[in-house]
């Protein structure tokens, strides 16, 4: 464990040195940038939203933001809008990866650079880059954890495991990757039999949740908790992966109404590193979450813009994990790392992610 850990914090300094990136002196402030941001209900979304902006003014471009509030339709008119009054390079997190290939054909046609936002955008070819972080290793990553924590690999079908499994929305596509990840590394020993999923729910349409809603998580994992008999004083339940902290959040809701304390509560993954959720792991009731520091992924996307209005291509790192259904678009993909009680003050509160008060602290 302290080795991963040790790796995640050099990934973490790594990544950090792009922070001071030199497209910073460059001033493009005739040059607008739309940005569409699925939603503000999740935190996540509200630090990506806030961190791209700043580092695109900062680079001296004018930055057309707005939040869809998980309306299809209202993301697709805000794109239109954007698309009319001109702005030269869209960068979208999709809420459908699969419903913009209309209105991002209006953007091609215009010559209007669109770069997909850690959520890739299906079917369309006026996609030119894709910039996100490692999602298949954001899923091993959290199935190794559980690898470690639960012992399987000195467990046998005599002694196992037993878990739940929650992954996110059906129309985002990151959750082939997460939930892939975590599989590839969960199912060899479910199929041993020292891992068991008692509800016997393992595909990705058994444990997916609809707009990774909590609220949605929370009625699965209560249904589960009923249909199964889990409880502290009933069938045992050693861990419930869940691909993000917004799932997380409603399986802690669940368990935590079910009479789970901080002395016996399953482990329970995450992802972003939400504040709420960190101040779960430091009450006991999250078990760890993969840290995304959403200040890189705005650094690379300012790269990207910059190579783009120069006429350059822009730095990459994959051509061959993302097929839109179009072809393989072009990737930065950023390195995750994983945060628990044991690291969180140096991956988030010594690098300035957060504040001690953000925390609770």
């Amino acid at each position: 464990m302290k080795k991963l850990i040790a790796l995640g914090l050099a990934a973490l300094m790594i990544a950090g040195a792009a922070f001071a990136a030199p497209w910073g002196k460059k001033k493009l402030s005739k040059t607008t940038v739309g940005v569409s941001m699925p939603t503000k209900d999740l935190q996540r979304w509200n630090q990506d939203g806030a961190n791209m902006k700043a580092k695109l003014e900062a680079a001296g471009y004018t930055v057309d933001l707005q939040y869809a509030n998980n309306d299809i339709a209202m993301q697709t008119s805000q794109i239109e809008n954007m698309i009319t009054k001109g702005d030269k390079v869209l960068v979208i997190a999709s809420i459908d990866g699969s419903a913009l290939k209309s209105v991002l054909d209006s953007a091609k046609k215009k010559g209007i650079k669109v770069i997909a936002y850690d959520r890739l955008i299906m079917n369309s070819n006026a996609v030119s880059y894709y910039a996100t972080f490692d999602n298949y290793k954001v899923g091993t990553i959290q199935g190794d954890f559980l690898v470690e924590k639960l012992n399987l690999k000195n467990r046998s079908a005599s002694d196992p495991a037993y878990i739940e499994l929650f992954t996110g929305s059906p129309d985002d596509n990151n959750i082939n990757f997460f939930f892939g990840g975590a599989m590839d590394v969960l199912k060899p020993y479910i199929d041993k039999g020292v891992l068991v999923v008692p509800s016997g729910q393992t595909s990705k349409a058994q444990c997916a949740t609809l707009n990774w809603s909590t609220e949605e998580a929370q009625k699965r994992m209560e249904n589960l908790i009923t249909s199964q008999g889990y409880g502290p004083r009933g069938k045992k339940l050693d861990a419930v992966y869940s691909s993000n902290d917004s799932c997380a959040m409603g399986i802690t809701n669940a368990l935590v109404g079910a009479g789970y304390t901080a002395a016996n509560f399953p482990l329970v993954t995450g992802q972003d590193c939400d504040k709420a959720s960190v101040k779960n792991m430091l009450a006991g009731t999250q078990a760890m979450s993969i840290f995304k520091d959403t200040r890189t992924l705005a650094d690379k996307v300012v790269g990207m813009v910059d190579a783009i209005m120069q006429g350059k291509k822009p730095e990459i790192n994959d051509t061959k994990t993302y097929d839109n259904g179009t072809g393989i678009i072009p990737s930065y993909l950023c390195d995750p790392v994983f945060a628990t009680t044991e690291n969180y003050k140096e991956l988030l509160l010594d690098s300035g992610y957060y504040t001690k008060a953000d925390l609770g602290l």
